[in-house]
Parts: C-alpha cells; sequence; structure tokens
C-alpha cells in the first residue's frame, strides 16, 4: 500500500556535509564495522566449534551476535559508501528495505536479550529444574518465537513507512531510513502514525528494558543465599549483561518514546546503538567470561596447528 506518493528517492544528509569530516567518518565507522564483523564472528565461529560452550546461554548468546552483525549491516555500509559521496541518495524501495531490516534485527536483539535474562534466572533462582526449563528444544522454540516476533514488529513498521504520503520534500537529516525522519517529510497529519510508532517501538523498547531491569534486580536479590564463589560467577555474568541492556535501551527509549521532534544530538545518539553497541557486545562478553576467552584460545590454537 503506497498512497499517492510522488517522491521516488531520498536524500540522506548523513553525519555532516563537510568534506573534510566526511573523510574522518569514513575512516572511523569503517574500522567501527570492521572491528564489530571480526569481534560478532569470532564469537559466533568459537561458540559454534566449541564442544564447551553447550549451554542456552551461549545458544543465546550466538544468536545475539548474529543479531548484532545483521543490524550494523542494515546501516553501517551505506553509510560508509555516503561518506565518500557529494549528494547521497536512496530509493524509495531501498529505503523501506532499510527501515524494515533495522527494525528486524534491531527487535531480534531485543528479544534474544530478553531470553538470555530469562536463561540466567532460571539458572540462578531455579537451578533444580533449568536443565528441564530450557531444554534444548524449548531454546530452540523460545528462538524461532523471537524472529516470528521480530519479523510481525517490522511488517507493522513497513505498514506505517507506507502509509505515509510524500508529495515533494525528499531531504531526509540523517544517515539511514527511519520512520522518526520519514514523519517529518510526510505532507499530512503524522500524530495518529507517531501515536502508533510510541505504541510499538516505544513500548517493546520501554516494557522490555522494564522487564530486564527487574528480572536483573530479583536475580541480584536471589544471591544473598548462595556460596561466594557461586555469587562471584553468577556476578560476572548478570553484569555483563546489565551492561548491554543499559547501553543498548537508553538511546532507543531515547528516540522512540518521545514525539516527532528532533533534537542536535539525535544522529550521534542512533550512532552509538547503531554502531557502538554492536562492537561493545563482544567486547563486554568476552573480557568478562573466562569460558569464552577459553574457547577463544583453544581456537586460536587449532587454527595455527592447521
Amino acid at each position: 500500500m503506497r498512497l499517492n506518493n510522488n517522491v521516488t528517492e531520498f536524500i540522506l544528509l548523513g553525519l555532516t556535509q563537510d568534506p573534510v569530516r566526511k573523510k574522518i567518518v569514513f575512516v572511523t565507522f569503517l574500522l567501527f564495522y570492521l572491528g564489530t564483523l571480526l569481534g560478532n564472528f569470532l564469537i559466533i565461529t568459537t561458540i559454534k566449534t566449541s564442544r564447551a560452550l553447550g549451554s542456552p546461554m551461549y545458544f543465546f548468546l550466538f544468536h545475539l551476535s548474529l543479531s548484532d552483525t545483521c543490524f550494523c549491516s542494515s546501516v553501517a555500509p551505506r553509510m560508509i559508501v555516503d561518506a565518500f559521496l557529494k549528494k547521497s541518495t536512496i530509493s524509495f524501495s531501498e529505503c523501506m528495505i532499510q527501515v524494515f531490516s533495522f527494525h528486524f534485527f534491531g527487535c531480534l536483539e531485543i528479544f534474544i536479550l530478553i531470553l538470555m535474562a530469562t536463561d540466567r534466572y532460571v539458572a540462578i533462582c531455579k537451578p533444580l529444574h533449568y536443565t528441564t526449563i530450557m531444554s534444548q528444544r524449548v531454546c530452540a522454540v523460545l528462538v524461532a518465537m523471537a524472529w516470528v516476533g521480530s519479523c510481525v514488529h517490522s511488517l507493522a513498521q513497513i505498514f506505517l513507512a507506507l502509509s505515509l504520503p510524500f508529495c515533494g520534500p525528499n531531504v531526509i537529516d540523517h544517515y539511514f531510513c527511519d520512520l522518526q525522519p520519514l514523519l517529518r517529510l510526510a505532507c499530512t497529519d503524522t500524530y495518529m502514525i507517531n501515536l502508533l510508532l510510541v505504541s510499538n517501538s516505544g513500548a517493546i523498547c520501554t516494557l522490555s528494558f522494564v522487564m530486564l531491569m527487574c528480572s536483573y534486580v530479583n536475580i541480584l536479590y536471589s544471591l544473598r543465599n548462595h556460596s561466594a564463589e557461586g555469587r562471584r560467577k553468577a556476578l560476572s555474568t548478570c553484569v555483563s549483561h546489565i551492561i548491554v541492556v543499559i547501553l543498548f535501551f537508553g538511546p532507543c527509549i531515547f528516540i522512540y518514546t518521545r514525539p516527532a521532534t528532533t533534537f542536535p544530538m539525535d544522529k550521534m545518539i542512533a550512532v552509538f546503538y547503531t554502531l557502538g553497541t554492536p562492537l561493545i557486545n563482544p567486547l563486554i562478553y568476552t573480557l568478562r567470561n573466562a569460558e569464552v576467552k577459553n574457547a577463544m584460545r583453544k581456537l586460536c590454537i587449532q587454527l595455527e596447528i592447521n
């Protein structure tokens, strides 16, 4: 459904129009993107090849790294290439594809983080029932539900985007296509659509964040009954998860739970959760996890031998 649109392409202004700064953007974010790919591919390969990382936590971490890679790839490659161009344009169809992929993998990451929190809650608060509750089949079904739920969310975003009529203005003051900047170009009252956007993306971000923080508070409270060694190991895992949750959800809530207004820092905040978080996640999960680090060392040794 596309309503009376005269616009066939959009102009992306990017992070800056200054030629010197565009070169800095190119180099900086090319390094960020390569670091993200390297870190997440290393985690994916390590989990797939290591028998020691067969627990549900690492099954979910595998899918988190996969979603991080795809989430970043939905934005970063075009942003890097556009830094070379004097005038960056994106067709209407490509714009809609970017909206879908960006929200699909972003929502998938949210659902995977919820599953990781659930796994830690069951492992720490109900250890005797852990293997029964978090069986391999249950984990596979939960991840499949996360993929389906993400698809439903993204289709809702596309429906909202396609319902917007564009009559002339086509300059997006951003470095990628998203509903918030598109709303400012629509030649109609966007109050109801923005309300639907907040109730969709905004509600998912806010409710998920509240659920995650409540679950981790409950986990940390329950640790008082554990041994010192058990508390240390559980804290190490949970703290890394909490850091990831705060870094990802803070900027998302700021962007998607407010009226369609523009702030000067919006693009830099978007950079943080589209490029920064996928880069930081592998560092957090490897530096704070002895099992992952040991598995990576063994993988490196095997590669050297071969």
